[in-house]
């Protein structure tokens, strides 16, 4: 390599180590996040829900997570053998002892590091449908199982050069066609998902509403007001979310180019455009805004913009983000007309976000949206991202569907009434929040 060549490779891998440093701390902070907006007296446990995936996840994917969403064996673009690079065999070092190096340059092993969290923040978002109801043991075998099922296929199909990627035997290649690109052959109308719009948000929010369905609503559903115990704490789980998804985003250019930039902008564009999106709603609606609802329109504008930060401009990402803060602040109310309890609203920001946040990219992609300038080629890139965000639903539900029941008739999701009545902080974990002394 040139010194230019090596300067460069050595700022790319700082930022991506820096990037996966930024998407691991989204875990915590969503257990912030759902911990402040749970009831008192089930906060540790909605807390535990995220810090025990991120445990589970964390070796799950270094034994078989990794092969299975990015190894070279694809069993007919669902996913990849399991045990071809089982323990991280092969990924790290060659049998030189060299780092093996991956397909931006840098060390392979720094890529292993950014995916692992990113699986890691997907299932621990689909907690918040599960609030004050369910056992944790079972809560952390579903972990394991329902990433190897559902996330690492989805990430290979995605990412992997699998199903729903850009190949030559994609989904996408089927519908329109392949052309020829730099000596390989790819789809004519190559899908979009930049940062995980299909791979974690759809994926996360079918998995959550799928759940809520199988396991029942908890014994106030409907008839306590639920209101999140610690605003602040739900800011602070919100503030530190959008910091760490700069590193969520932004890690998804792969390098500390233009394109990071394009997708720091854009992200802090859809953020900011959504908030006031879903406080419009809110004062329209409710004739007042909250905390709460600033906290939540965030969160919308980042699930917005996840699978299009690339792609947008910053203008572009503003519309996407104010539209996804308003279809997220109605889509929380969907667990009310339909009497599901999504208990801290995973399918409003969640679903209902990465949904609209794909379907935009047909829309409102840079030059080639049918909106901004694609012509029948944005009809033909509108088909393909709802095919994707159509077939990302449905493996999942059919995933979580067997795993979710399965789990219901042999270890059981629901705690007993009493616990949680007394509070499953207390009965499950022998812990409280809050301890009071009065003198």
């Amino acid at each position: 390599m040139t010194p230019d060549q090596l300067a460069a490779t050595s700022g790319n891998s700082a930022w991506m180590l820096m990037s996966a440093a930024l998407v691991l701390l989204m875990t915590p902070a969503l257990a912030l996040f759902y911990g402040g907006m749970s009831r008192q007296k089930s906060a540790i446990n909605m807390m535990m829900m995220s810090f025990g995936s991120l445990g589970v996840v964390g070796v799950v994917y270094v034994l078989w997570g990794w092969s299975m969403s990015y190894g070279t064996e694809s069993w007919l673009g669902l996913f990849s053998n399991p045990f071809e690079m089982f323990g991280l065999e092969g990924a790290i070092t060659d049998v030189n002892g060299l780092y093996v190096e991956g397909t931006a340059g840098y060390a392979n092993v720094i890529d292993v590091c950014f995916q692992l969290t990113f699986a890691a923040i997907a299932v621990a978002i689909i907690s918040g449908s599960l609030a004050n109801r369910v056992k944790f043991a079972t809560w952390l075998v579903f972990t394991a199982v329902w990433v190897t099922l559902s996330y690492f296929p989805m990430a290979h199909m995605v990412w992997g050069g699998g199903l729903l990627g850009d190949g030559e035997n994609s989904l996408a290649a089927r519908m329109f066609g392949t052309v020829q690109e730099a000596g390989e052959t790819v789809a004519a109308i190559a899908p979009i998902d930049f940062a995980g719009g299909t791979v974690v948000h759809i994926n996360a929010g079918i998995a959550g509403l799928v759940l809520a369905l199988i396991i029942g609503h908890s014994r106030t559903f409907l008839s306590e007001e639920s209101k999140p115990h610690n605003v602040p704490l739900v800011m602070l789980g919100a503030a530190l979310l959008w910091f760490g998804w700069f590193g969520f985003n932004g890690g998804s250019a792969f390098a500390a180019d233009g394109l990071a930039g394009l997708a720091w902008i854009n992200t802090t564009s859809a953020a900011c455009a959504a908030l006031l999106g879903w406080l419009l709603v809110e004062k329209v609606r409710d004739k007042r805004t909250t905390s709460l609802g600033a906290a939540s329109g965030v969160v919308a504008g980042l699930v917005t913009i996840t699978p299009a930060a690339g792609s947008l401009t910053p203008l572009t990402s503003l519309i996407a983000g104010f539209i996804g803060g308003i279809l997220a602040a109605f889509g929380v109310g969907l667990k009310y007309r339909f009497r599901f309890d999504d208990s801290l609203d995973v399918v409003g920001l969640h679903l209902v976000a990465g949904l609209w946040g794909t379907i935009a990219c047909g829309l409102l992609a840079n030059d080639v949206g049918l909106f901004t300038g694609g012509g029948a080629e944005g009809f033909k890139l509108l088909a393909v991202q709802l095919v994707i965000a159509a077939v990302a639903a449905l493996w999942c539900a059919v995933v979580t569907v067997i795993v979710g029941l399965i789990l219901k008739f042999t270890m059981g999701w629901r705690i007993a009434g009493d616990a949680e009545d007394s509070g499953i902080d207390s009965s499950l974990h022998r812990e409280s929040a809050y301890h009071y002394e009065m003198d």
